[in-house]
């Protein structure tokens, strides 16, 4: 192999690489804030959503079959929406923790989250 065939074996090596890199993140993930979805929620109802924030202090119930909680708007405090989660529970879960969810928004002030990740998406935090 020349010089020229192999920094084009080079070149397609890594745009490989970087595709394989890429393949299992979803970027279609757009997070929207407590705030949004507290003031605009007619968009919303009914609607697949992801959302973070964090939980509120003294809201958390766990119970068999359903875990409800407040989630607070990390720049907003006064902005929250019940949540309700019937997965398992990540194992730092636990009041006052920033979390990441997915779910749908069944009213204006209610989610039901199918998906937890604990921590915010790293554009959000400081």
């Amino acid at each position: 192999m020349n010089k020229q065939q192999k920094n084009i074996a080079s070149i397609l090596l890594l745009i490989l690489a970087v595709i394989i890199g890429l393949w299992g993140i979803d970027f279609s993930s757009n997070y929207l804030m407590v705030s949004e979805l507290v003031k605009n929620p007619q968009y919303y109802i009914g609607n697949e959503i992801n959302t973070m924030g964090n939980i509120k202090n003294g809201t958390l119930n766990i119970e068999p079959g359903a875990i409800t909680f407040l989630l607070v708007d990390v720049e907003d405090n006064a902005s929250e929406i019940e949540v309700e989660y019937t997965g398992d529970l990540p194992a730092s879960f636990s009041e006052g923790q920033g979390i990441s969810l997915k779910g749908t928004m069944v009213s204006a002030y209610k989610i039901e989250a199918n998906k937890i990740v604990m921590g915010c998406p790293s554009k959000y935090t400081q």
